[in-house]
């Protein structure tokens, strides 16, 4: 008596298992509209591979900067927070996918009735079966799987970027907290420079060798530049607070740097290729991607919910009046309940769901290929300040030789009685001012090989495969 529901349930499993009609359309492709190779290419050198094939761990040449990108890793909340809304989004897939397959459970109940004047009834019985088991005829519930499945990759995506975005920001704050420290000591030795000559010129007021405006303009240096160094050492505060955050624990005090000094970074140039060889696989564009074809998916569960659903619900057991007979023979029993929607009047629901679909669907798009053009513009840009950094930190380096060297003259000058404090005062502030763009440079120099090499899809691998 249990054979139709067994080959019913063999034919529900036969079709959910076997193939069905996807109604998603085919995934546009998108029209970003950028050029096939990066502009200043002949100036930018270019190597066998891309970014996203250099280990942080090679592109990082300061050891204490490895360091704190490792605790970072470990230890910052915003990656902690995308990390697990990976998990959550493997977990609502997982869930979403559970509705390809029949769901079998085993039920027991006992019924009790009773009616006065006559003796209570009884009825026990167990049963095992499914219920309201849905065939995938056309493909709705095989599409939302789909979409589950790609907004979890989606979610995956974003951890990678939230990562790459995360050693990106330790290393620009770290830069930060060495450029401060070493503006710092600039200030803090053009203090002491200044308080020198402050006393000389004193000396030689005393001695009738200097009027009284020179001390007054010797003073003044000497408060600027202790004003400097009190702004300065305020700002190194600021950045270490602000690496403490982004790493998420305490700094021992023999991670911070010791200053701008040397290449922060391994490479002085990255190796570059065309957009669709390096910008399509950096994390942010991936997301992008995989958001599309999950809007895409979801088209064809909504022109799906135009056709007829069926849905089978049936189940084999055993029924007994007494608990003890529940499992003898003559008590088997099966039920088969078989159920056919038909959707006729929805009040333009369905229609209005499609259109929705297809509206989130360009919407993606459009994002998809923004996402594009916002990588090539922002490799670009990168691109083009390379050689133009280079060539300014060389300029400013002569500028500050040509500097200390006026200031030396200006100074024995002064001494010797040849040129008023006032000529030597414009030669220390010049001085001061080209060793402050120096580091300025040097700066926005480590900063844009750390931003090239992000931009370029690379960070969020360990080491170079």
């Amino acid at each position: 008596m249990s054979k139709p529901i067994f080959a019913a349930c063999g034919m529900a499993i036969a079709l959910a298992l076997g193939g069905c009609v996807s109604m998603a359309p085919r995934v546009p492709a998108p029209q970003a509209d950028i050029p096939a190779s990066w502009p200043l290419a002949e100036t930018t050198p270019v190597g066998p591979g891309s970014a996203t094939d250099i280990g942080w761990r090679q592109f990082f040449a300061d050891p204490k900067l490895v360091r704190l990108i490792e605790r970072s890793l470990d230890n910052n909340r915003d990656l902690r927070v995308a990390v697990l809304n990976v998990e959550k989004a493997r977990a609502q897939y997982r869930i979403q996918r559970a509705d390809r397959v029949p769901s079998v459970n085993v039920v027991g109940q006992s019924t009790r009735t009773g009616v006065s004047g006559l003796p209570v009834s009884e009825v026990d019985r167990v049963d095992l079966g499914t219920t309201a088991f849905e065939l995938d005829l056309f493909g709705r519930v095989h599409s939302l799987s789909t979409a589950a499945l790609e907004r979890y990759l989606a979610e995956d995506a974003a951890q990678r970027s939230t990562q790459l975005s995360l050693i990106a920001e330790v290393a620009n704050a770290y830069l930060t907290l060495a450029a401060d420290q070493e503006l710092l000591k600039v200030a803090q030795a053009t203090r002491d420079n200044q308080e020198s000559a402050f006393k000389l010129t004193q000396q030689r007021h005393a001695l009738g060798g200097a009027s009284s405006l020179d001390v007054s303009q010797a003073q003044t240096t000497v408060e600027n530049a202790r004003a400097d160094v009190a702004r300065y050492n305020g700002q190194v505060a600021q950045d270490i607070n602000a690496l403490r955050l982004l790493v998420g624990a305490q700094l021992d005090d023999d991670l911070l740097p010791d200053g701008l000094n040397g290449d922060v970074t391994m490479l002085g140039a990255l190796p570059a290729g065309l957009p669709s060889d390096v910008l399509l696989r950096r994390p942010d564009i991936v997301q992008t991607e995989h958001l599309l074809r999950a809007a895409n998916a979801d088209i064809g569960a909504a022109r799906a919910a135009f056709f007829p659903s069926i849905q089978l619900t049936g189940s084999v057991g055993t029924v007994s009046n007494e608990l003890s007979g529940l499992f003898k023979s003559g008590s088997g029993t099966w039920t088969f309940l078989p159920q056919i929607t038909v959707p006729i009047f929805q009040g333009g629901r369905l229609t209005a769901q499609l259109a929705g679909a297809k509206a989130d669907q360009q919407i993606a798009l459009a994002q998809y290929e923004k996402a594009i053009q916002s990588g090539f513009r922002e490799v670009s840009d990168a691109l083009a300040l390379t050689r133009t950094l280079a060539d300014q930190r060389v300029a400013q380096e002569a500028l500050v030789s040509a500097a200390a060297r006026a200031d030396e003259l200006s100074r024995a000058r002064y001494k010797a009685g040849r040129d008023s404090y006032l000529v030597s005062l414009i030669s220390q502030r010049e001085l001061y001012t080209a060793q402050q763009q120096l580091i300025a440079v040097r700066l926005a120099e480590q900063n844009n090989r750390v931003t090239l090499y992000k931009v370029l899809g690379g960070g969020w691998n360990p080491r170079a495969p």
